[in-house]
């Protein structure tokens, strides 16, 4: 009954939080779907995967609907063994994306437990870390991947602070699982950020060791760490050992070429161009959007309302209400950051920053300066350009930095870091006698309001103009007369203004409740509990009003539409009436839509971790009409729009077919020399690889080409194609498939033959003379490994867990 007693209260949060989820996401229980614009990217880029485990009850692991060919390792590819992913199935048990907030509670209330805040605080608490703008936005947008790992950051940390508290066990424990979930969680970007804390807190207790001499007692940490980190690791080692595999496969790997399409020499040696890699960066002064959500105009899409200057001055200029409405919602863009486009404002909460400044003058444990650090670090690596003196270091000297883009996401370590302070310091609130009470809260309310109102002097300093605004005045002006379009924008930085100015005081506003509550507390004025429930109430209400902006019911439609996002335009349907097997070019998308992925086989999609060798071949050939290129693709269709925005297909006959045997093979020296032959290559009748990879087989140079030579495609799977070939002479034959090193297995006549690189992308075999039957199967042997790995590991986990139970029970019985 105690037992009972003692976990009373986390069973009623935890009901809370599942309570809570749904009700934000109630549309989830009538059935719907939030309709997320990245998954919609993804369902198309995965539908041939999805398509083939259905008929087939298996894996392909490779995919031709997409870039041409590329491995599915990183399109929700499922692995033999991944009995984590079962575990964290378990733990999203709701509908998604509910599921992901009741994570982003759970996790941070677990966290809460561990730092010692009584359960009521811990609840609120999770609650202000789960409705951070950020963390629903960019749920609303479909970055799932990312929220599931944001998710698990905060168990992470949790399980590391118990270890190093000498709780062995159970916090070994937590750590194994929990980060074995953040592995498993596949964004490898935000787990990396995650380590900047956990750097700060081994620093941390690492000096408290060293000082102490307890070097028994930090070897004990040591060890703890290493054996939950090696079966942590083991357990997702198929999806680790396979995105390494790929990552130097993608754009995430060096490229060997080192030039640029202009021919000049490429002059970073980063993975990724810094200028791409820092094409999110935050402005410095925009960052005071996370106390105040408007500041720099909410989100690239902010709709406006009736008393908005850009509808009376629409009204006034002749429109009728339905026209100015029209325009407060499509060409109001009211934000004006240093960003290309955001979708909401990374507001945390002005009680929230309040309650932070709060912990930093009033609680006494030293572990707030590791959050504090974290928090700072991040703010200054999310300026990224704007504050290059220490982002260009990062990029230049810290390892896989370069890996990743968006730099203004590193914020997340903040919206972590920040909401851990602002419940140590409600928590240390209530600890202390009075006197220290009201010392801490006057100061924490001068500096909260003080930084308001210093935001307030320095609206004069602002100019208000967005990057765009150009472009749209001149648009505008197009379509009427001159002043109309240089009217517009002076509205749009009038009600820029406005939002500057209201938020500002809504943040005040919050701030002086908060402040007020507390002040009533220490003056005896209002009950503890009284005060944690108006504190936290006010708190969450902030954060879910302004999210409720940006991520609402709104966007959630009928299962249907989520599940079926694409409907075959007239060109699909008039494409698939070929049933051939080819490839699509949509030239609208620039090899960035994943549309034409749903219905066709198209050397275009939409990634983050696009095949490298694709998008060279885009910018190097493609881009420059280079037409034997998209032959050599078996590009049969071409996707086109007209002036009036009207698709339509265009038929390419000179596409190459699926393989064709060519007379004579040109060897060059390095990467380079290979893209720049195919600058002017007859991809029909010759080829181009380097002059490693011809002498490593003794490669002929030439051969004699037979007229009558046939080689063709008899069965297709994405991950299994046969060929039969017919040839008087030995030859050459140049498969359209992407070359990937690793995997694919070619047979002629049951006998394995290597495969060559050729085209820069494609792959290639020698087949001797006569009729052969030829067959490429994917079978990756990274899974077979990190397969095995992952049941031993599993196994491990388990073996430590029973184990360890066991024995402290048995302790526990024998004291």
């Amino acid at each position: 009954m105690k037992q009972l007693q003692k976990l009373y209260p986390h069973i009623l949060a935890i009901g809370g939080f599942i309570l809570i989820a749904l009700i934000y996401f109630y549309p989830v229980l009538q059935g719907k779907k939030i309709s997320q614009s990245d998954i919609v990217q993804y369902t198309a880029m995965a539908k041939e995967q999805n398509d083939f485990r259905a008929s087939e009850n298996a894996e392909p692991y490779w995919t031709n609907s997409a870039f041409g060919g590329m491995p599915t390792y990183q399109l929700g590819a499922k692995y033999p063994n991944d009995f984590i992913g079962h575990i964290d199935d378990a733990l999203r048990f709701l509908p998604r994306p509910a599921d992901y907030l009741f994570l982003y509670f759970l996790g941070f209330y677990g966290l809460m437990l561990v730092l010692k805040i009584d359960p009521l605080k811990a609840f609120f608490g999770a609650l202000a870390f789960g409705f951070s703008t950020y963390l629903i936005i960019i749920l609303g947008v479909g970055h799932n991947a990312k929220a599931h790992a944001i998710a698990y950051m905060p168990l992470v940390v949790a399980g590391v602070i118990m270890v190093f508290q000498k709780r062995f066990f159970y916090g070994g424990m937590l750590t194994m699982f929990a980060v074995a979930l953040e592995i498993n969680a596949n964004h490898f970007q935000m787990t990396y950020y995650l380590l900047i804390v956990l750097i700060g807190l081994g620093i941390y207790y690492s000096y408290k060791f060293i000082k102490n001499k307890d070097f028994k007692g930090l070897l004990n940490v040591a060890g703890t760490f290493a054996v939950a980190l090696i079966f942590a690791i083991g357990s997702n080692a198929t999806s680790l050992l396979a995105t390494k595999e790929y990552a130097d496969f993608s754009t995430r790997g060096k490229s060997d070429l080192k030039l640029q399409p202009d021919g000049t020499k490429k002059v970073s040696t980063s993975t990724l161009d810094k200028e791409y890699i820092n094409e999110y960066s935050y402005g410095i002064a925009e960052s005071f959007n996370l106390i105040a959500p408007r500041l720099f105009g909410g989100g690239s899409a902010e709709e406006l309302d009736e008393n908005s200057a850009v509808y009376d001055y629409m009204l006034k200029y002749g429109a009728s209400e339905g026209e100015a409405k029209q325009f407060t919602s499509y060409y109001a863009r009211t934000y004006w950051g240093e960003q290309p486009s955001v979708a909401a404002p990374a507001y945390i909460g002005a009680i929230v920053f309040f309650l932070f400044v709060l912990a930093m003058f009033h609680d006494k444990r030293k572990l707030k300066y590791v959050f504090l650090v974290g928090a700072i670090v991040s703010l200054m690596l999310s300026w990224g350009k704007n504050f290059s003196i220490i982002t260009d270091l990062f990029i230049d000297y810290m390892p896989m930095y370069d890996k990743f883009r968006a730099v203004s996401s590193i914020q997340v370590i903040l919206e972590l870091c920040i909401p851990i302070l602002a419940v140590m310091g409600l928590h240390s609130f209530f600890t202390t006698n009075k006197e220290k009470q009201w010392d801490s809260l006057w100061k924490a309310a001068a500096t909260s309001l003080g930084l308001i109102i210093v935001l307030f002097i320095c609206k004069g300093a602002f100019d208000f103009v967005g990057t765009m605004d150009g472009d749209l005045r001149q648009m505008l002006s197009q379509s009427q007369d001159k002043s109309f379009g240089i009217g517009f924008i002076d509205a749009v930085r009038a009600d820029r203004r406005t939002m500057y100015s209201a938020d500002l005081l809504r943040s005040g506003f919050f701030i002086v409740l908060a402040a007020l509550v507390l002040w009533m507390y220490a003056k005896n004025k209002m009950a503890q509990s009284t005060a944690i429930i108006l504190v936290g109430i006010l708190m969450v209400s902030d954060l879910f009003f302004v999210d409720k902006k940006y991520v609402s019911s709104r966007d959630f439609v009928s299962a249907r539409e989520v599940d079926v996002p694409f409907e075959p335009t007239t060109s699909d349907m008039q494409i698939l009436q070929d049933t051939t097997h080819y490839r699509v070019l949509e030239v609208e998308g620039n090899l960035s839509s994943a549309r034409a992925s749903y219905f066709h086989k198209s050397i275009g999609g939409y990634s983050a971790v696009k095949p490298r060798a694709m998008q060279e071949l885009f910018d190097y050939q493609i881009a420059k009409n280079n037409k034997e290129v998209i032959d050599m693709l078996n590009v049969k269709y071409i996707i086109q729009t007209n002036d009036k925005g009207e698709e339509f297909p265009t038929l390419n006959p000179d596409a190459n077919g699926n393989a064709w045997f060519v007379s004579e093979i040109k060897m060059v020296g390095n990467a380079d020399a290979e893209m720049k032959a195919l600058d002017k290559l007859d991809t029909k009748n010759f080829a181009v690889t380097l002059t490693e990879v011809g002498s490593k087989v003794g490669l002929p140079r030439s051969y004699s080409k037979d007229s009558t030579a046939t080689i063709k495609l008899t069965s297709y799977k994405p991950n299994h194609l046969k060929y039969v070939s017919n040839n008087k002479n030995n030859g050459f034959a140049v498969f359209s498939e992407m070359y990937y090193k690793n995997g694919w297995i070619a047979t002629i006549d049951g006998k394995e033959s290597p495969i060559l690189k050729v085209n820069y992308a494609l792959r290639g075999l020698n087949i001797p003379a006569g009729n052969h039957k030829i067959e490429f199967k994917f079978e990756p042997q990274v899974v077979k490994t990190g397969s095995t790995i992952a049941l031993v590991s599993f196994i491990g986990m388990m073996l430590l867990l029973v184990g360890g139970i066991y024995l402290n029970r048995k302790k526990k019985k024998q004291l």
